[in-house]
């Protein structure tokens, strides 16, 4: 009998993959998707995907859709709901929660840690796996995927709307991660073998985000991250 589960999805191209394997694997019964939408804004946290084309995508999962919203955008107020919906699927008899991250030790700590307070445990189906490698297996699966948020310490307004292609992995700086696992690029993912069609958009306008903070952040190549581009793509 399979384990049920909720994946927590961000509709880039590290979720559709970790999916994919867990789908083929077969070992967890994936009741629902997770996704944190900013209810000011009708986007998804961080990546700025619109919520309409989140569920377009979802949709074409077949796999049902649960939306968490935040407002506040602080790491207080993501625990508190996030505690609260995940009590309510406990409720279901769900005890495990599944994560596409591939390398990053305190976000895993994290996540464990919050997990343990409501008594459920985290899978990461891509742990410690080679980023060239997996970046390799999503091309070859004939996934899609494009940018919709770039980290302006890495990469610019150029990059961002781009769809990612053996090319774009190629031209990418040294410093850059192929998967992006250290933020220095988000990613909406629109067909693949996870899903039942591929999922039309159009690449509308970009805009610059500068961060709120006063200071900047620093990234591990000593880049100074400033703000970030996003590209509005519309259903």
């Amino acid at each position: 009998m399979k384990t049920k589960s909720i994946f927590c999805w961000s509709g880039g191209k590290d979720s559709a993959l970790a999916l994919y394997n867990v789908l083929q694997e077969g070992e967890y019964d994936v009741q629902y998707l997770l996704t944190t939408i900013n209810e000011n804004f009708k986007r998804v946290s961080m990546h700025g995907v619109r919520e309409d084309l989140l569920i377009k995508q979802v949709e074409a999962t077949g796999i049902p859709l649960l939306r968490m919203y935040v407002k506040e955008g602080n790491n207080e107020e993501y625990d508190r709901n996030m505690e609260a919906l995940l009590l309510k699927v406990k409720e279901q008899g769900i005890r495990h929660v599944i994560f596409g991250d591939i390398f990053l030790e305190d976000l895993r700590l994290y996540r464990e840690k919050n997990l343990d307070k409501v008594g459920m445990k985290a899978v990461f189906p891509l742990w410690k796996k080679d980023t060239k490698e997996l970046i390799g297996d999503f091309l070859r699966l004939q996934f899609r995927t494009v940018t919709c948020c770039v980290n302006d310490a890495y990469l610019g307004e150029n990059e961002v709307g781009k769809e990612i292609d053996a090319e774009f992995i190629k031209k990418l700086p040294a410093a850059v991660d192929p998967c992006g696992e250290n933020g220095e690029f988000h990613t909406f993912c629109f067909a693949g073998p996870v899903f039942k069609q591929t999922i039309t958009y159009t690449t509308g306008e970009k805009v610059y985000r500068p961060l709120e903070v006063k200071t900047d952040a620093v990234c591990s190549s000593g880049a100074q991250t400033k703000g970030f581009w996003f590209c509005d793509l519309l259903p």
